[in-house]
């Protein structure tokens, strides 16, 4: 179980196993959601995040994916 203190700021070192499992890089963001008095911390990912992908594969929309698979492997 890892452990850490408060500041007097309010501040926390999230502990390197913790930032690793959860993969937590400088500038993410958390989430604090609480469920029957237990707070639970998650990483916050922005839908605007994948919004650049959408439409990415229009061109191939509709073909069969074993037939993708073939063409890209030159079969």
């Amino acid at each position: 179980m890892a452990k850490t203190r408060i500041t007097t700021k309010g501040q926390v070192t999230i502990p390197k196993e913790v930032r690793e499992r959860l993969g937590l890089r400088p500038g993410d963001e958390l989430e604090f959601t609480e469920e029957d008095g237990v707070y639970r911390l998650r990483k916050r990912v922005a839908p605007e995040v994948f919004k650049k992908y959408r439409g990415y594969l229009k061109e191939w929309a509709g073909q069969d994916s074993d037939d993708l698979v073939r063409e890209m492997r030159g079969q």
